[in-house]
């Protein structure tokens, strides 16, 4: 039986990946920020251990990993994410710089210690998948301006997984990038192209199917490569 960890799993995709794993027989491991406040995940069924984590603060994901313990994990989803604050004030002339350093320690630094707090588990599982989900606006190949928070905090994240994957070459470890799509979620809104549902089981088809060849690069939601 795999074990999954799941960060952000308390609504949306995070959610939605927590019930089809659950769904298919894994042991899941839903990490929320505030255990009393994770509507998505209100009725879930199956083995499904919901545990804290916020991932902007390095002491609470220190605790989450100190209660996982050694257990090895297949699978790590690093979900969570933080848009960055209104995107029609993420423009130069009004630039929330509290909230850039927030979102900084959400999208790029909290993943990052997350994979330095599990690696163990990661390796324990002889071939354990780091998937971390950034955002097509993180790509040099993004046409359009704005959202600097966002886009910035996303693109450091995934020069930090191609790095990740570089030093872990010779680990046991496969890291990859994935664009969720845009996804009717509270973050992208009621006209958003696919469903959380869609994006899920698009994400899990891409994770069984990831080998260590495919470490460092970045996906989209359907398995194609995205370019950056």
């Amino acid at each position: 039986m795999a074990t999954v960890l799941v960060t952000g799993a308390s609504r949306g995709v995070g959610a939605e990946l927590v019930k089809q794993y659950a769904a298919e027989g894994a042991e899941v491991i839903a990490c929320v920020r505030d255990t009393a406040a994770a509507p998505g995940l209100e009725g879930v069924s199956g083995n499904v251990r919901i545990l804290q984590m916020d991932t902007g603060e390095p002491v609470s994901i220190m605790a989450a990993a100190k209660a996982v313990g050694a257990q090895p994990i297949d699978v790590l989803i690093n979900n969570a994410g933080a848009v960055g604050g209104d995107p029609a004030k993420q423009v130069l002339d009004d630039l929330d710089l509290v909230e850039w350093h927030r979102t900084l320690n959400v999208n790029t630094i909290g993943p990052v210690y997350i994979a330095k707090e599990f690696k163990a588990n990661l390796a324990a599982s002889g071939g354990g998948k780091l998937l971390n989900v950034t955002s097509q606006l993180a790509a040099s190949t993004w046409p359009f301006g704005g959202m600097y928070i966002y886009s910035t905090t996303k693109a450091a994240l995934s020069k930090a997984s191609q790095i990740l994957a570089l030093d872990w070459k010779e680990e046991p470890i496969t890291v990859a990038l994935v664009h969720p799509g845009w996804v009717r979620t509270d973050m992208g809104g009621p006209n958003a192209d696919i469903s959380a549902e869609e994006s899920a089981s698009g994400i899990r088809a891409l994770v069984a199917g990831l080998t260590k060849t495919d470490s460092g690069k970045f996906y989209k939601w359907n398995g194609e490569i995205h370019p950056w």
